[in-house]
């Protein structure tokens, strides 16, 4: 066993003997030492329940002949982070949490490791901490947060997005202040991920879909039982891992991410998800060009609409058959082939799933679009891409074109989007906001969602090199490559430059000849990073171009 070079041979007798501090038998010392790498945390909703989750691991792995040693990572709440200096730590964690991972797993020689995420940067930081160790693994996240139901608006369904959208309706003067203080006391009503198909949902699900999670990982709610029980199960599970001597580059292939990535277009899930599973390929050694998005987006079906982009939540999914009815549904597009932390093949594990309710999922004949949900546009404004989640674009905004409102930050856009400074038919440019120039690459959903409140976002595009967080919706293209910083065509724009979006064609393209767009950019001055000490600053010397996946060169 790995754990032998912490507790076999007299030269260990110290090790042993601090084994022995920390509860550890004479008798345990025989048996796998299993690692519960926990992200609990009193500031994250998604989180607080993690401890019981852990506990509930620790049971399983006890049944199955181990001892567990519950360690820890960081994780930051995206909605709390979001619109302030805080939302530039968001992704740059995610690095964090992987390097942490390994760290506390390689220093104590853990033979198997459960990972316990929930939130956005969690879930991809500690797959990608996974795939870097490979050893025997399974994950098991905290599970969505319930929907908020407020009576006075008809008894509607509401999560985070919903507040976020209503600040926009409060500044239109569609909305009480009154009113938004109610929405604010029910919308989130305990534990979980945020209730949508946001980032953090988006990620869970896609890791049961590549075979790293039990059926039920991405949908189960946070306070249902059986979210306790699958708990338990991961516990004993990872002792079969062990046994057996799975590790995760063994699942997570080539075509697993093909699966994840064609499970997500099938969702419609958040465009970050791109971003993430591009770092998790890379960490598997796995090639991952931006194309293949396309690819896969043509030949799958959109067959769930969740909000941002629907009504429906991740409790009615979950209601519906969850993730492995979806799988089922689009099954002669997966490979079923492929090896699952269950020990049995993905066909396996959905052989006898059926979809419980058709407004929820729909089926390939009458779903919601013949192509998947998000896209990969390029042109002269993104030569290397940008990312559109096209599940949550109005039909009439598929094709636009209209003048550049150029920002230089978020704050800059957003305080025009307040003063209601913008005219039907722009589209709002919020540049050196990417992974080097943010730095970061914050997400743009309070932009987003004060024109989603205040009704244009049906009127008005907004092109980023900075993210979205999965909970946006409208023409929100970002992700644009190469950004500001690294002198993409996107610093060379200038207000009233008419933009062209052509998202069914796959183009995003400015009208100016290449000579002006490389005369413009050579005028520019060199790239000065904004923050010159702490983990950004290494962070802004280390990161790649969102491209591929904004990960560490």
């Amino acid at each position: 066993m790995k754990s032998d070079a912490v507790k076999k041979g007299i030269e260990r007798a110290a090790h042993r003997s601090l084994l022995h501090a920390v509860g550890v038998s004479l008798s345990d010392l025989d048996k796998p030492f299993v690692g519960i790498i926990n992200s609990f945390s009193e500031i994250v909703p998604g989180h607080i329940n993690l401890r019981s989750i852990a506990e509930a691991v620790k049971q399983g792995v006890a049944r199955g002949g181990g001892v567990s040693f519950e360690v820890n990572t960081i994780a930051v709440c995206d909605g709390i982070a979001m619109g302030h200096a805080g939302m530039k730590y968001s992704l740059p964690s995610r690095e964090l949490i992987a390097d942490s991972a390994e760290t506390v797993a390689e220093a104590h020689a853990f033979d198997a490791l459960v990972f316990i995420p929930n939130c956005d940067k969690v879930v991809p930081g500690m797959l990608m901490a996974a795939m870097r160790l490979n050893v025997p693994s399974i994950f098991i996240s905290g599970g969505p947060m319930l929907a908020g139901h407020i009576g006075t608006e008809g008894g509607r369904k509401f999560d985070v997005i919903s507040l976020f959208e209503a600040a926009g309706r409060v500044t239109a003067g569609e909305m009480s202040e009154e009113e938004l203080a109610r929405m604010e006391e029910l919308t989130c009503p305990g534990c979980g991920s945020c209730a949508g198909m946001f980032t953090a949902n988006t990620m869970n699900c896609l890791t049961e879909v590549l075979g790293m999670g039990l059926p039920g990982n991405g949908t189960i709610p946070a306070v249902d039982a059986r979210r306790m029980i699958l708990a338990r199960k991961a516990g004993e599970e990872v002792m079969r891992l062990l046994a057996s001597g799975t590790c995760p580059r063994d699942i997570v292939t080539a075509a697993a991410i093909d699966n994840a990535l064609t499970v997500d277009m099938a969702l419609g899930g958040s465009t970050n998800s791109v971003l993430h599973l591009m770092a998790i390929a890379n960490e598997a050694g796995i090639s991952f060009p931006l194309t293949k998005v396309n690819e896969l987006c043509q030949s799958t079906p959109h067959i769930c609409l969740l909000s941002p982009a629907g009504e429906n939540r991740i409790e009615d999914l979950d209601r519906a058959g969850g993730i492995p009815a979806v799988m089922k549904e689009v099954g002669d597009l997966l490979n079923l082939e492929l090896p699952t932390v269950t020990g049995k093949s993905v066909g396996e594990n959905i052989k006898n799933s059926q979809v419980l309710d058709r407004e929820v999922i729909h089926s390939r004949d009458n779903a919601y679009s013949a192509t998947g949900g998000i896209a990969i546009l390029f042109g002269n404004l993104a030569p290397d891409g940008a990312i559109v989640k096209k599940a949550a674009v109005a039909p009439e905004m598929m094709v636009h074109q209209g003048p550049a409102r150029v920002f230089d930050s978020e704050e800059e856009a957003t305080t025009a989007i307040m003063k209601k400074d913008m005219k039907k038919g722009d589209v709002v440019v919020i540049r050196n906001e990417g992974p080097r120039g943010g730095p970061g690459m914050r997400e743009m959903l309070t932009p987003t969602a004060l024109l989603s409140g205040m009704g244009m976002d049906k009127d008005v595009a907004l092109i980023t090199d900075g993210r979205f967080s999965g909970g946006s919706r409208g023409a929100a293209i970002g992700h644009v490559s190469p950004e500001a910083a690294s002198r993409g065509p996107i610093a060379a724009l200038r207000d009233g430059d008419i933009i062209k979006i052509d998202i069914p064609d796959c183009k995003l393209e400015i009208e100016l000849s290449d000579e002006e767009i490389s005369r413009r950019l050579a005028e520019l001055s060199e790239f000065e990073p904004k923050i010159k000490t702490g983990y950004l600053s290494r962070y802004i010397e280390k990161v790649t171009s969102a491209s591929t996946g904004a990960v560490f060169s």
